[in-house]
């Protein structure tokens, strides 16, 4: 066995050599951990790696609760005795049910278990066992629970090792085949052997004092294995000072990153040169097909002192669906083109890309500047016909999806890029456009608000601009959730609103666990709509599977008006502008996050007339997905749409930031720990203004560059 030594560094000391555990043991634990931090190699997890998987929750076992003490509807963990335990097969064979029946002194339970007959080998006769879950009482007065977590005892084991009860003591979730008795086992051996030259101290002394943070051994030791005087439920709540101390850190090296790159950003030479004058102002003026409003109107000239200024733009601009940013950006790209420059647009799909371009073109049809449109369904002639004209110079905008990466693009003189609903591509991506430039101005877009903590994290770098005014005469949409027994209602309130001249919408959730069904589902729905239920009226269809020309035809139907009908999977989320469409119905409204909802809302009300969002949710749904869509009826609001969602979600479902550069937190949430972060942002902002010269600053940069999942501080 090899021995660890107190002096062995904690990122160094791999897995497979922890010492006292059998080396299969070893290797498995090494695999699963692996797995869970995303490491290509097994062997490389670490000891690090390992302590980073925390306790899900922690139990008083010194004070357990009894049966007699337990209450309806209530999680608790007791102690009992398998009393009668066996397995039975229901619904034809298909379910294998483990049912135990078990006691204390107090009482009675009821415990089963779904397709889990093993169990039998396990729990028999006599075992004794700690059960912990939700507690119902059942019909016969018992108290029953489904499913719970177990963890078996044994009197010879606990006095050998006896942090396994009469303490507080750590649950954790299974890591592979390893289970939460061993793992707490090999926990506390290790962190008994671990001092501080192996989990060395890597915040500065005046940060740790000034936010009153515990050092970083001891909060490791406590959050493992708490005092035996310490409040359990802040342990549970992860409010402890040693869960402080590590989500503080997490934090803290995430926003420093951050800090980093914006810092490198701005010290980069300026590529471009803008300048104004009376001439651009009227150049601007000349594109705007109406009165503009007083938040596009500031934010025009934030982005614009941006581009006159002696660095290069990297701007952020938020505002929800209709509120006008499209019209921003297309000024900001005036400025740009009557200082010589070319300019770029990309965006995520080529629905939204032909949105633009046509858009664009109506607004600039009077100037003399050439835009063109570049997507991966162009035929190669066209491609290469488009290329030529941009590394030429002849094209002065050019909008596209992700085709404007491609190898074959190469611009004259790149000055200035409109990057729109920003968080559906990745750095890497970003990077890859801005390199095409000479250092350009940046303006990224998005119509998902951003709560402030994300913003914070994922956006940090970038200075933020916010349209925070929608355009007169725009009504919220008004949003009501209803089940499958409303649908003859629903439909006949379709009918009327065709009736009166306007279109609708009816969206199908596409999503890839059941993609196929889901498409189908669209299809024969759409199908059923023309045949059966509007057969009066043009019903077309749309998602992201069919052809381009066929995606084409159905569109321009439905936005000349020779469809009343369009249904669609989520592909109309961005991009599809149909003033006259007023009302939208939204199938399986349960299976979609908040945010998304909220884009697809944005699709109607854009003519002036009272607006309609229903949102038809299976009868089974959960109270979560009550909840969620409850949030829905109550607000128009997508800032407070945005927390919820990221309340319930995380930050990077619900911006699809899984792609987009944001590490998953280990500990911390940005929700709950609001305040650690903005802590650990001062810190990190102060550090990065006032102590660059100093060594300690060095030290910080060096760590930061070592791990790896901070590398987007150097993408920019």
């Amino acid at each position: 066995m090899t021995m660890l030594k107190p002096s062995t560094s904690l990122v160094e000391l791999h897995l497979h050599e922890i010492p006292r555990v059998a080396m299969k043991t070893a290797q498995k634990l090494a695999a699963a951990v692996a797995a869970n931090v995303n490491a290509a190699n097994p062997r490389a997890a670490t000891i690090g790696d390992l302590l980073h998987h925390l306790p899900m929750r922690y139990e008083d076992r010194s004070n357990l609760t009894k049966i007699g003490g337990l209450k309806n509807g209530e999680y608790a963990t007791i102690e009992v005795e398998v009393r009668v335990a066996g397995t039975y097969a229901v619904k034809g064979g298909k379910l294998r049910i483990f049912e135990c029946s078990a006691v204390d002194r107090t009482g009675q339970i009821r415990a089963i278990w779904w397709n889990q007959a093993y169990l039998q080998k396990t729990l028999t006769r006599g075992t004794r066992v700690l059960l912990y879950g939700q507690w119902k009482r059942g019909r016969r007065g018992f108290f029953e629970i489904e499913n719970p977590d177990y963890e078996l005892l044994s009197d010879e084991e606990e006095q050998i090792d006896p942090i396994h009860r009469a303490r507080r003591v750590p649950v954790y979730r299974k890591l592979g085949e390893i289970r939460t008795k061993q793992l707490r086992s090999i926990m506390y051996y290790v962190l008994e052997r671990l001092d501080a030259s192996s989990i060395k101290e890597l915040l500065p002394a005046d940060i740790i004092a000034r936010n009153g943070l515990i050092g970083r051994l001891e909060a490791y030791r406590q959050i493992h294995f708490p005092a035996e005087d310490s409040p359990i439920e802040m342990y549970n709540q992860m409010r402890s000072p040693a869960h402080q101390r590590l989500i503080f850190e997490e934090f803290f090296w995430l926003v420093f990153a951050v800090g980093l790159r914006k810092q490198g950003r701005e010290e980069a030479p300026k590529g471009a040169i803008i300048k104004t004058g009376d001439r651009v102002r009227e150049a601007v003026r000349r594109v705007l097909p109406f009165k503009p409003t007083s938040a596009q109107k500031r934010v025009l000239r934030e982005i614009v002192n941006d581009m006159t200024g002696p660095k290069p733009m990297n701007r952020l601009l938020q505002g929800d669906v209709g509120s006008g940013k499209t019209i921003v950006a297309i000024q900001a790209a005036v400025v740009a083109m009557e200082s010589g420059y070319q300019a770029a647009m990309m965006v995520p799909t080529e629905i939204l890309a032909e949105q633009h371009s046509r858009n664009v073109k109506r607004l600039l049809s009077k100037s003399p500047y050439r835009v063109e449109l570049l997507m991966g369904s162009l035929s190669a002639a066209k491609k290469r016909e488009l290329y030529e004209a941009v590394s030429s110079g002849e094209i002065n905008l050019l909008i596209g999806t992700h085709a404007l990466i491609q190898e074959g693009v190469r611009f004259q003189k790149l000055g200035f890029v409109v990057i729109d609903e920003q968080h559906r591509f990745g750095v890497l991506q970003r990077a890859e456009l801005m390199k095409r430039g000479y250092n350009p101005d940046v303006l990224v877009m998005t119509a998902t608000p951003i709560p402030r903590s994300l913003a914070m994290t994922v956006y940090g770098d970038l200075d933020v601009s916010i349209i925070d005014e929608m355009p007169p005469g725009r009504k919220p949409v008004i949003t009501k959730v209803r089940s499958e027994d409303a649908r003859a209602k629903i439909y006949k309130f379709l009918e009327q609103t065709i009736q009166k001249g306007r279109q609708v919408y009816i969206v199908y959730p596409l999503v890839e666990e059941s993609e196929k069904l889901d498409l189908m589902a669209a299809t024969q729905m759409a199908e059923r709509l023309s045949t059966e239920i509007f057969p009066g009226h043009r019903v077309v269809l749309v998602h992201g599977k069919m052809k381009q020309d066929e995606k084409d035809r159905a569109m321009e139907e439905f936005r000349t008006g020779s469809a009343e009908i369009m249904v669609a999977t989520t592909v109309i989320e961005v991009g599809v502008d149909v003033p006259n469409a007023n009302v939208m119905v939204i199938e399986h409204a349960e299976r979609f996050g908040l945010s998304q909802l909220h884009q697809l809302r944005g699709r109607v009300g854009r003519g002036g007339e009272q607006a309609y969002c229903i949102l038809l949710a299976g009868d089974k749904r959960t109270s979560e997905a009550r909840e969620r869509l409850a949030i829905m009826e109550e607000t128009t609001d997508g800032f407070r749409i945005a927390e919820k969602d990221m309340e319930i979600r995380g930050p990077g479902e619900m911006m699809g930031t899984r792609q987009a550069g944001l590490p998953d937190f280990r500990i911390g949430n940005l929700v709950r720990d609001q305040t650690l972060l903005e802590a650990a942002k001062r810190e990190a902002d102060l550090l990065i203004k006032e102590k660059q010269e100093t060594h300690e600053f060095s030290r910080l940069v060096e760590i930061v560059k070592k791990q790896p999942k901070y590398r987007l501080a150097s993408i920019g």
